[in-house]
């Protein structure tokens, strides 16, 4: 098919019009693909908490172990057949209670023969006393003697002696019947009976104990400080009691119980180079025995400021401990500092932070030196807690 010079004329210009048109999209497109493949990434979102400011006091800890403040080894004063045991082993009793009983038969005759003697010895001090009386009237008439005399104010006072012997026999006879009733000397947990019902027990110190006794409430912790300690925050102190203690068990992660230091030894250990230290605790529950595990922390110093910051955040550079804090800018900054003791589930930092100031907690992989982060605030020590800041509180 032909086709005529001005339709041919026509063809061509729409042909290069829409050449032209498509040029200019395709131009357009590849102006658009740079600017979209080089736009930032928002900045990744990290959780940073602020530094908390407390005041806290400064502690020490050690080991030790715990003490009865009143032990008893229960002995027989008397001699004797056990005829009854009156507690249960391991039981608490009071100052006072029953704990044995030992044959009171023998002792209530010595009793009686005791009392007899007394009676009989006051006779003796009746009869003499009445007979120095005739004797000193008659004297007078030279009835009888000087010698008389004298002889019959020597019975007499044979008499009043031989008196007071009787009645001390006596009380010791009583005494001695008290003691077949052992009782507890002191208030607190009794050990099991050593012997029982039937067995014969002699008197005196080298007789076996019956038992055991420890009181329960309060009870002593002992434990050994080094010298340095002592010297820093035993010494200084004018009353020890003044120093706080606190006390945990073996099965506890923290200290459940506050005391007080009950004494410090007179002399320091040359060898360990440490001084023996007893604290006084409170037992109401009876929990505490004596010999069990303790770890005790002894107050260093006096309450003061302190600045804290959660483990999790320290990072280590060689032998450099440092954080990462979030300027005002949301900039994150390297900061070296030098941490401290543990308190409380946060560590103290002794230098390198200012209160206030806002450090990573977590996402520390997405948050570099120099580079800027979205923060997420949340509590020091509560990771994933977020707070209300001063930008959206209502």
């Amino acid at each position: 098919m032909s086709l005529s010079p001005s339709k041919l004329a026509l063809l061509l210009a729409v042909g290069a019009a829409t050449a032209g048109v498509a040029g200019v999209v395709a131009t357009q497109g590849h102006a658009d693909a740079p600017a979209a493949a080089t736009a930032a990434p928002p900045p990744p979102e990290v959780d940073v908490a602020p530094v908390v400011a407390r005041k806290i006091t400064d502690w020490q800890s050690y080991s030790g172990r715990l003490e009865a403040v009143d032990r008893v080894e229960v002995r027989p004063q008397v001699s004797g057949a056990i005829t009854a045991v009156h507690f249960r082993n391991g039981a608490l009793v009071r100052k006072g209670d029953p704990l044995f009983t030992i044959d009171p038969r023998p002792h209530v005759a010595e009793v009686a023969r005791a009392e007899a003697q007394v009676a009989a010895a006051q006779a003796a001090v009746r009869f003499t006393a009445a007979d120095l009386d005739r004797a000193q009237r008659l004297v007078q008439n030279a009835t009888v003697s000087r010698q008389t005399l004298d002889e019959k104010e020597n019975a007499a006072r044979e008499a009043v002696a031989n008196l007071k012997a009787a009645q001390a026999a006596l009380d010791l006879a009583r005494i001695d019947l008290e003691h077949t009733q052992v009782t507890a000397p002191i208030a607190g947990r009794v050990s099991r009976a050593e012997v029982t019902v039937g067995n014969v027990v002699a008197s005196g110190a080298s007789a076996a104990p019956l038992t055991t006794l420890v009181s329960v409430s309060p009870i002593y912790a002992s434990f050994d400080v080094d010298e340095q300690t002592y010297l820093r925050h035993i010494a200084s102190v004018k009353d020890a009691a003044d120093v706080p203690v606190q006390l945990g068990l073996a099965n506890e992660s923290g200290y459940s119980r506050g005391g007080t230091v009950e004494h410090v030894d007179n002399r320091l250990d040359a060898v360990s180079g440490t001084i023996r230290v007893r604290a006084r605790f409170d037992n109401p529950d009876g929990m505490l025995v004596p010999g069990l595990y303790a770890r005790v922390k002894v107050g260093g110093s006096t309450p003061h400021d302190a600045l804290m910051v959660e483990d999790r955040a320290i990072n280590t550079d060689q032998d450099k401990k440092f954080v990462l804090v979030v300027g005002g800018d949301d900039t994150v900054q390297y900061r070296e500092i030098v941490p401290g003791p543990a308190q409380n589930g946060l560590r103290v930092v002794k230098s390198g932070l200012e209160a206030g100031e806002r450090i990573v907690v977590n996402g520390l992989q997405h948050a570099r030196p120099g580079a800027r982060i979205s923060p997420k605030v949340v509590a020091m020590g509560k990771p994933g807690d977020a707070i209300e800041t001063a930008s959206n509180a209502p």
